[in-house]
């Protein structure tokens, strides 16, 4: 019978910055990004400076020597107006070859004595709505659903508040459709008189 490798976690420095950056090239990848963004995204920077950052955890699993998952954890309230520190976890990523094989488990363990060891009471997921083998995991877990969180670029919210998101073709054809609507239950309020 085989023996089950052990998972490891550690909290990751610029030291381990290099074995970082291809498991977070395939989150990348993975959620619609090309790999050249992704490998040019891993270079400008970023993850350095996540590293560096004092309210950011991030926590790389090991499962036989290979580099397995990862999980970022930030720290920051869980509204704008409350003061209750909560831990997000922001991203999280285990290599399909590795799944089923404890590595999430023990990265949310690890995150989990992380936002303990920072005073946060909360932990706090976001995940792809659609996915559904990630909420259901998520659930037994013990996470439940708090927002529907929706997102716009601020350009096309502005862009719809201002009424500039139609054409002035769509516009008129709507006003129009508008029109002959109220003619029609014009007609059909006097027809029934």
């Amino acid at each position: 019978m085989a023996r089950l490798s052990t998972v490891q976690v550690l909290l990751v420095t610029s030291q381990e910055r290099e074995r970082l950056i291809p498991l977070w090239v395939d989150l990348r990848v993975a959620t619609g990004q090309t790999q050249q963004w992704a490998q040019r995204a891993a270079g400008d920077g970023r993850i350095e400076a996540a590293i560096e950052r004092a309210d950011v955890g991030i926590f790389l699993a090991t499962v036989g020597g290979d580099d397995a998952g990862f999980a970022v954890v930030t720290r920051s309230p869980l509204s704008g107006l409350g003061d209750e520190p909560a831990a997000w976890i922001d991203q999280m990523w285990v290599c399909p070859e590795h799944r089923g094989a404890g590595v999430a488990r023990t990265l949310l363990s690890r995150v989990s004595a992380f936002a303990e060891e920072q005073g946060s009471t909360q932990l706090v997921c976001c995940v792809p709505a659609q996915s559904r083998a990630v909420n259901r995991y998520f659930a037994r877990l013990g996470f439940t659903g708090v927002v529907t969180a929706r997102a716009t670029s601020t350009a096309s919210l502005r862009r719809r508040l201002t009424g500039m998101s139609e054409s002035s073709g769509a516009a008129t054809v709507r006003r129009r459709r508008s029109l002959r609507a109220r003619a029609r239950d014009d007609v059909n309020v006097a027809g029934g008189l």
